[in-house]
């Protein structure tokens, strides 16, 4: 099993080097699973479980002081399953395959969704809100009222876009599963759903390959990065030329920066236009 692993683009973290040591650990831990889907679900599980990402603990807050979660996932059979907007769920990932693999559906957003993590097992009503995000939030004198109130608000204040992603790739089946995890952009309107669980925006997966994004959500939804750079690989380019190109013409399209990590059957590549972006790929023995 290959596995490529990301920690978000955005700026140079303060502490690199712990960081890139979880982010060693996921893709570890994805590249020792015996199926692509496990991959990509227990990599990211890793990130999600650590405060130092923007995902699942130590995920963004929105203008009404909570942490809401988005995941998505998706197969080269096309298979896939997005959640978003569930506050007290730090595993969204796995929320998201049990979208794929236990209902009908594609898509499962706010309290059912939670409600769906409780009855498959996976733990709800967790504080995602680690000390530094809650004193941040506080300082920035948080909104009351409505809707609009909050907008005014967040008009000044938001930013934060990273998030963490994983793609695997089985060379003994030649079958790939890609999975993006978020908290989203700090303190976006209360219910705001980014690129992450959005197919083709936030992850992507097909026969060729397949692709994880992560930076400004808006603009990555606009322009369907991950199935951009899927598309390059299935007109011949490899790994490291799709992440290349996906980046340049998103940027050109948009101006603003993102990142993104691609897996085809020769190899990983990886590309990114913010000032920063850590990965890590892992090969099983």
């Amino acid at each position: 099993m290959r596995v490529i692993c990301h920690g978000g683009a955005g700026g140079v973290p303060d502490e690199p080097e712990p960081r890139q040591a979880v982010l060693d650990e996921a893709a570890g831990t994805g590249a020792a699973a015996s199926t692509p889907v496990d991959a990509v679900v227990s990599a990211v599980e890793v990130l999600e479980e650590s405060p130092r990402f923007n995902a699942g603990v130590g995920g963004a807050v929105q203008s009404d002081g909570i942490v809401r979660t988005d995941a998505g996932i998706m197969t080269d059979e096309r298979e896939a399953g997005a959640v978003a907007s569930m506050p007290g769920v730090a595993n969204a990932a796995s929320v998201a395959r049990a979208v794929m693999e236990e209902t009908p559906h594609v898509f499962v957003s706010g309290v059912h969704a939670v409600d769906l993590a409780d009855d498959v097992g996976i733990e709800v009503e967790r504080d995602l809100l680690t000390d530094d995000e809650r004193a941040r939030f506080e300082d920035a004198d948080p909104p009351s009222g409505s809707p609009t109130d909050h907008l005014a608000w967040l008009a000044e204040t938001w930013g934060g876009h990273d998030t963490v992603g994983a793609v695997a790739h089985d060379p003994e089946t030649d079958a790939f599963a890609a999975c993006t995890s978020t908290g989203g952009r700090r303190f976006a309107l209360a219910g705001r759903v980014g690129d992450v669980p959005q197919i083709g925006s936030g992850f992507f997966c097909a026969p060729a390959g397949g692709a994880s994004a992560t930076g400004a959500g808006e603009d990555i939804a606009k322009a369907t990065l991950t199935r951009r750079a899927v598309r390059y690989l299935e007109e011949g380019l490899d790994a490291q030329a799709a992440a290349d190109r996906a980046i340049a013409e998103f940027g050109e399209i948009t101006g603003s920066s993102a990142g993104v990590i691609v897996l085809d059957e020769a190899g990983a590549g990886s590309a990114f236009n913010s000032e920063g972006m850590q990965t890590s790929v892992a090969t099983s023995e």
